[in-house]
C-alpha cells in the first residue's frame, strides 16, 4: 500500500540541491587531492571562534538559546541596526526556506534567474510554487529581463544574489538601488550577499536605510569559514523578522555554531586576512585562465569561473578533474553550462588545480 504523501510531495522528482564531494569520494573509493567545487573557505576558521567552540562543548549537554541572543547583539551593534532587524538561520539555505514559506502560496510565482541558487528553487518546488526566470546575459545577471518578469501579479519574490553564485560578476549599488525601485510594491525582494566580505565597497549597499521589502541575507560559510557549523542570517524590517519568527525553527542553530559565529564576528583581523588570500588566488586563476585560453568571468567572491568554450568541452573538464581527484563543479543551465567554476584553494590546492588543468587540456584539445 502507498504511503500516504501529500500530493505535493508525491510528484516531486527525487533531487537534492547539491550532490556534496564525499558522496563522489564514496562512490570512487578515492579522496580529493584539492576540494575547490564547494566555495569553502579553504583558510580555516579564526583561532578565537576556535577557542571559543572548543570552551562551549562543556556545555553541549544544554539546549541552545533559542533567541540567538548574543549573536544577534553583536551583529546589530557590527552593522548598526537594532536587534529587532536582525533574523538568525541554519545558513542562507534555512533562512530561503523561511521567505519561501512567509510569502508566496502554492502557484504562486517567484523571480530568479535561470541557473540561479538552486537551493531557492529547491524550495519553491517544495512548498508548491512556481518559477520565473530570465537567462543570464554576457555571465551577468540581466537586472532588466528580472524587472519586466516581476510585474505580474502573481510574483511575490524577486531574489538575486550580488556578488552572484555561479558567475561571480557583481553590480553597483546604485544598480541594485535602481532595481529595487523598479518593482512592484506587491515584491519581496531578496538580496543574497552570501559573498559581500569579498566584493568591492561599491557592490555592497549601506545597511541602513532597511528597506521594508527587502531582506539582504549573509552567512558564515565563506569568509568566517563556518560552512559546517551553519549559521545564516538576515537583516530586514523589523515586520519581516517578526513575521519570520512565527515560523523558524527556534533551536535550528546550535550553541557550538551560535558561540564560534559571535567569536569569528570580532575577529577582524583574521577576516582580513582571509579576504587577502581569496584576492591573490583569484589574480593567480586569471592568470591560469590567460595562460590555457580559458577566459575567467570578473569575480568578486571566493571562486572563479572559468569559460570552456562550450557546454560539452566544459563537461569534459569538469569529469577529466574529478576523475583526477579534483572536485569543482559547475552550472547546468544555458547559457552557463559553457563555463566551470573553481574554488581558490589553498596555495598547494591551486597548484593540483592548475597541473591537472593543463594535462587535461592536452588530452581534449
Amino acid at each position: 500500500m502507498p504511503l500516504p504523501f501529500t500530493p505535493l510531495v508525491a510528484g516531486l522528482p527525487s533531487a537534492i540541491p547539491f550532490v556534496g564531494p564525499e558522496s563522489i569520494e564514496r562512490k570512487t573509493g578515492a579522496l580529493f587531492e584539492a576540494r575547490v567545487g564547494s566555495n569553502e573557505s579553504a583558510f580555516g576558521v579564526s583561532p578565537v571562534a576556535v577557542s571559543a567552540m572548543k570552551d562551549a562543548v562543556a556545555n553541549l549537554a544544554w539546549y541552545n538559546d533559542p533567541e540567538n541572543y548574543d549573536l544577534r547583539e553583536a551583529l546589530a551593534d557590527h552593522h548598526g541596526v537594532s536587534t529587532s532587524e536582525i533574523v538568525i538561520a541554519a545558513g542562507i539555505d534555512d533562512l530561503l526556506g523561511l521567505a519561501v514559506r512567509a510569502f508566496i502560496d502554492r502557484c504562486e510565482v517567484a523571480v530568479a534567474s535561470l541557473g540561479a541558487y538552486p537551493t531557492f528553487i529547491y524550495h519553491l518546488d517544495g512548498y508548491g510554487c512556481r518559477l520565473s526566470s530570465a537567462p543570464y546575459r554576457n555571465g551577468r545577471n540581466d537586472l532588466d529581463a528580472l524587472s519586466d518578469l516581476s510585474q505580474s501579479t502573481d510574483v511575490r519574490i524577486v531574489y538575486l544574489s550580488n556578488p552572484d553564485n555561479p558567475t561571480g560578476t557583481w553590480y553597483t549599488t546604485s544598480d541594485i538601488t535602481a532595481f529595487v525601485d523598479s518593482l512592484p510594491d506587491h515584491c519581496i525582494f531578496i538580496l543574497d550577499e552570501a559573498y559581500t566580505e569579498f566584493a568591492p565597497e561599491e557592490a555592497t549597499p549601506p545597511s541602513h536605510p532597511i528597506h521594508p521589502r527587502v531582506i539582504r541575507m549573509r552567512t558564515f560559510s565563506k569568509a568566517h569559514g563556518l560552512a559546517g557549523a551553519r549559521v545564516g542570517y538576515a537583516i530586514c524590517s523589523s515586520e519581516i523578522a517578526t513575521g519570520f519568527d512565527k515560523i523558524r525553527l527556534h533551536f535550528g542553530v546550535n550553541r557550538i555554531a551560535q558561540v564560534g559565529a559571535t567569536a569569528s564576528l570580532g575577529d577582524l583581523d583574521f577576516i582580513t586576512s582571509v579576504i587577502s588570500q581569496v584576492a591573490d588566488g583569484r589574480d593567480e586563476y586569471t592568470r591560469l585562465g590567460e595562460e590555457l585560453c580559458l577566459p575567467t568571468l570578473p569575480s568578486a567572491t571566493n571562486f572563479v569561473t572559468f569559460d570552456a568554450g562550450s557546454a560539452d568541452r566544459a563537461d569534459k573538464i569538469l569529469n577529466h578533474l574529478i576523475e583526477r581527484r579534483v572536485f569543482v563543479r559547475k552550472p547546468r543551465a544555458e547559457p552557463l553550462d559553457r563555463y566551470f567554476r573553481v574554488t581558490v584553494g589553498r596555495p598547494d590546492e591551486r597548484t593540483i588545480f592548475a597541473n591537472r588543468l593543463r594535462e587535461i587540456l592536452e588530452i581534449i584539445q
